[in-house]
């Protein structure tokens, strides 16, 4: 018997594999809403909250970016202290100026992130998202993906995950010890 467990635990991935990069390993670089490239360097130091999503989404993304500003009003002047960012993982559709006017019907601390297909690729990597562009039968495309919230401490450590629809009693709880 104990030689069935050391073999399940040998060929077991390592728990971390699936756990994000601390941001200070991520190699991803990004453009914001207004414009400006990100990297991952530049979060170091401040707390952080990621979601990846897209404009064209019809529910997850606009239920999800509707509680995250919920989270942050109710954590109030905290909620500063954050950098909050939804990367898109529609870099087609999704440049700039369409990011900008998406993020502008939530939270104004919120900040949208797009790219080139291959740096989109390695911000996902880099977070253990996955998504995928799913053809629809009218010609037109939607994207599945990875719908949690990726919570960092300010050092970029990899704090914790606020699922999809999850009862914000326990979200903001999370988000508070992220803060710490």
């Amino acid at each position: 018997m104990l030689g069935l467990g050391a073999w399940r635990a040998r060929n077991r991935p390592a728990a971390n594999a699936v756990l994000p990069l601390p941001i200070g390993e991520m190699g991803w670089q990004l453009t914001d809403h207004r414009g400006r490239t990100v990297r991952p360097a530049d979060w170091l130091g401040r707390p952080a909250m990621v979601f990846f999503g897209f404009t064209w989404c019809p529910d997850v993304c606009p239920t999800t970016l509707s509680a995250i500003s919920g989270w942050l009003e109710e954590l109030g002047t905290e909620a500063d202290r954050l950098i909050v960012a939804l990367i898109s993982v529609d870099p087609e559709r999704d440049t700039p100026e369409v990011l900008a006017d998406y993020v502008g019907n939530f939270d104004p601390r919120i900040v949208g992130l797009t790219g080139p297909k291959a740096q989109i690729a390695r911000a996902a990597d880099d977070f253990r998202v996955i998504y995928r562009k799913v053809p629809r039968d009218d010609g037109d495309y939607t994207m599945d993906h990875t719908a949690g919230v990726f919570l960092f401490h300010a050092d970029g450590r990899f704090a914790n995950i606020v699922d999809f629809h999850e009862d914000r009693r326990f979200a903001v709880p999370k988000i508070r010890r992220t803060l710490s």
